[in-house]
């Protein structure tokens, strides 16, 4: 009898080897090439917003399914592969300080595409709230350590980010596609992956945090003081026992999270942010320095004092270490990851590659095809 299993994969020390590496860069600039004369660029990316082709595609390149790096590395091996002039795809940023790079990248892009100052100025505001969701209003315990942006001549982007979770040592990854993110503060991501479905996650992006979130508007333009009566009435009192008796430990029927206050507010910063007077959530959360503390802040003390209560589901889509065989948390879609592997399949049959390398990548992608040695939903993609 065949077995299945789950498997829990933390974050590793170390880096690829630099011969595999190269073989990488080779192979993923066939498979570019192949994809985007066949597809399109919109259609390259969706492909990377999908996370059981992008899984397909790092397996393909060099990864096993469970080794660490599959995220890193398939972005870092596709920047270098990628020639922007011939394929019409940028990558801008990548892992730790190049992510700090990512907008003086978009902006050299403009001379590439001939892409005005307001379209730079777009992608530059689109990848910093990107990066400002997955940090500040999906409070969720991950770190983002890797950003990559990706933009094309036709003026759609991408999003392929990773945070860490500092006391587990596992990661996610939040995947964004342009067509998909009608706003940044309603439902924008196209697929959240990562090893576990935590039980309480602070999610203001949610439809659900809606009122909240009008609250929190409400608040920061309403006289400072008041907010700052309204924030010392939650921690001030030892009656409310640092509201460690809301958590779900405590509480009868669990249904309550654990509600954490910061100790500290940039009062400074909220009086800057009063003065800006922002219409909206977006605009809020788009203020330089409003950052996890205070969205954390706002939105208990909308639940507190003002009854509007935010969402503390996690939005993750997809989890890798547990369940999606029978059906939990998702079913698995076969038929989707079928559909990468074949399509993988034939960019490499027509991929630009010497014979050896188009039958090491075949008989990679065999390994893939179902019936698999474990099942999709077990594939760590976060590695």
């Amino acid at each position: 009898m065949r077995k299945t299993g789950a498997a829990s994969l933390p974050l590793h020390p170390g880096k690829a080897p630099r011969w595999l590496f190269k073989r990488m860069v080779a192979l993923s600039k066939g498979i570019s090439e192949v994809l985007i004369y066949e597809y399109g660029t919109d259609e390259f990316l969706r492909r990377l917003s999908d996370p059981f082709w992008f899984q397909a595609l790092s397996c393909v390149l060099g990864y096993d399914w469970h080794s660490s790096g599959t995220t890193t590395v398939t972005c870092g091996a596709l920047k270098e592969a990628i020639n922007p002039l011939d394929l019409g795809i940028v990558l801008c940023g990548g892992k730790g300080n190049a992510s700090r790079n990512t907008l003086a990248e978009i902006e050299a892009s403009s001379d590439k595409y001939n892409l005005s100052t307001s379209v730079v100025d777009r992608f530059q505001y689109c990848s910093r709230m990107a990066a400002k969701v997955d940090n500040a209003a999906i409070q969720d315990g991950h770190t983002l350590y890797h950003h990559v942006f990706l933009l094309s001549e036709h003026k759609k982007w991408a999003v392929i980010q990773q945070g860490m979770n500092g006391e587990t040592n596992y990661a996610r990854r939040y995947h964004w596609l342009s067509e998909d993110v009608h706003n940044f503060i309603c439902e924008p991501h196209t697929t959240i992956i990562g090893d576990e479905r935590q039980e309480f996650v602070l999610d203001m992006t949610a439809k659900q945090s809606v009122a909240t979130q009008k609250i929190s508007v409400d608040l920061v333009n309403d006289d400072p003081a008041h907010l700052r009566q309204d924030w010392a009435n939650l921690t001030r009192h030892r009656n409310q026992k640092t509201l460690d008796d809301w958590s779900p430990s405590k509480s009868k029927d669990g249904s309550f999270p654990h509600l954490d206050m910061p100790r500290s507010i940039n009062w400074r910063k909220m009086k800057e942010v009063y003065d800006v007077q922002p219409t909206n959530y977006e605009g809020l959360l788009s203020q330089p320095g409003v950052g996890p503390r205070t969205i954390r802040a706002l939105a208990l003390i909308s639940d507190l004092i003002y009854g509007e209560r935010p969402s503390w589901e996690d939005p993750i889509r997809y989890t890798f270490a547990h369940g999606g065989k029978d059906g939990v948390p998702h079913p698995v879609d076969l038929s989707t990851y079928q559909s990468s592997i074949q399509i993988l399949e034939e960019a490499i049959a027509q991929a630009r590659l010497d014979q050896t390398e188009k039958l090491h990548a075949l008989k990679r992608l065999q390994n893939l095809d179902p019936p698999l040695p474990l099942n999709p939903s077990n594939l760590h993609a976060c590695a």
